[in-house]
């Protein structure tokens, strides 16, 4: 009898504990989440720069195809669904959901999540360090001026330089620190490249505990019933046409299995992370902002979910 896969079973935990115990993992919580997730990046990537060459990495910032697909999945392709998806509606949602729809469609990818799911699917990790990294910078400036174009919000001025240091301070600088601590210990990482696995589809889990108890602590599931409806409707379609028509393009173009792994990842995820404090800055302190944030809350744990299932799939040789 074939053993359940444990971290499927880690998902349906991690879900029924945010439900049943939400304060800990919320913002403000005594898990400190605001602190923990971002330990954890940093030891993903950490862990990463110590099992990947510099030749690696090198090589992964040369697989120019694949960034194009990756980066215009998320920038051009979501974008333009989101536009079609609010011309279908027209007039029929609040207008706060309408810019919560599209403002889901013109965040940047994430980063950990996307980097720890290609690993555990056996992708190229090179090339999803190099894509997700590069989606965030993107994001500083394509987020807000897609905004400005479709919805003609008055955003405030972010702040670039407070946001790239964050990125490198928590992304960038672990990984180096890992590629200079290879001729110490990247012998011992590779021996031990199972039980690292094992860490990075435990911090999966725990960004699905904390996603969920920010969105039970703040009320999203109880906020009505036709904006919970429309925003995972509308969630359930982008994820799935971003995650068809990147593995089907990346098998088009050409690409080995571990490049079309990354891309199929990197290109189908939208941040959390980076989209709740951009979404303070852009809308301020409007009265409808949980609304504007209700589908991004939806969307991040349920990539999670199905990125989950994926990357079990892949990682046994299966097709998606």
């Amino acid at each position: 009898m074939k053993r359940p896969d444990w971290f499927l079973l880690g998902m349906g935990a991690a879900v029924a504990l945010a439900w049943l115990f939400p304060d800990a993992g919320a913002k403000g919580g005594s898990l400190h989440p605001e602190l923990l997730n971002k330990l954890g990046v940093s030891l993903i990537f950490f862990l990463h720069g110590l099992m990947l060459s510099f030749d690696a990495l090198a090589a992964g910032t040369r697989q120019w195809r694949v960034h194009l697909l990756v980066q215009g999945s998320t920038f051009v392709l979501f974008p333009l669904l989101g536009l079609g998806l609010l011309g279908l509606a027209g007039g029929g949602l609040a207008p706060e959901l309408r810019t919560g729809l599209f403002f889901l469609c013109a965040l940047p990818s994430t980063v950990s999540s996307s980097v720890a799911l290609t690993a555990a699917a056996r992708g190229n990790v090179a090339v999803a360090v190099f894509n997700a990294t590069f989606s965030s910078l993107l994001g500083v400036v394509l987020t807000p001026l897609w905004l400005s174009v479709v919805l003609g919000t008055a955003e405030q001025a972010l702040p670039f330089a407070a946001v790239v240091l964050d990125l490198l301070l928590w992304l960038v600088l672990p990984l180096v620190i890992g590629q200079l601590a290879r001729p110490l210990l990247g012998r011992r990482a590779a021996a031990h490249k199972a039980r690292i696995n094992v860490i990075d589809r435990l911090t999966i889990l725990l960004l699905v505990y904390t996603s969920f108890c920010d969105s039970v602590k703040g009320g999203v599931w109880s906020s009505g019933v036709r904006p919970l409806v429309v925003s995972a409707a509308v969630s359930l379609l982008l994820l799935g046409t971003a995650l068809a028509l990147t593995w089907w393009l990346g098998g088009a173009l050409g690409f080995a299995r571990p490049e079309r792994i990354a891309a199929l990842f990197c290109g189908s995820k939208k941040t959390l992370a980076s989209g709740v404090p951009m979404a303070r800055l852009i809308f301020g302190a409007q009265p409808g902002l949980a609304v504007i944030l209700l589908p991004i809350m939806i969307y991040h744990p349920l990539q999670l979910v199905v990125g989950g299932w994926l990357a079990g799939r892949l990682g046994r040789g299966r097709s998606p």
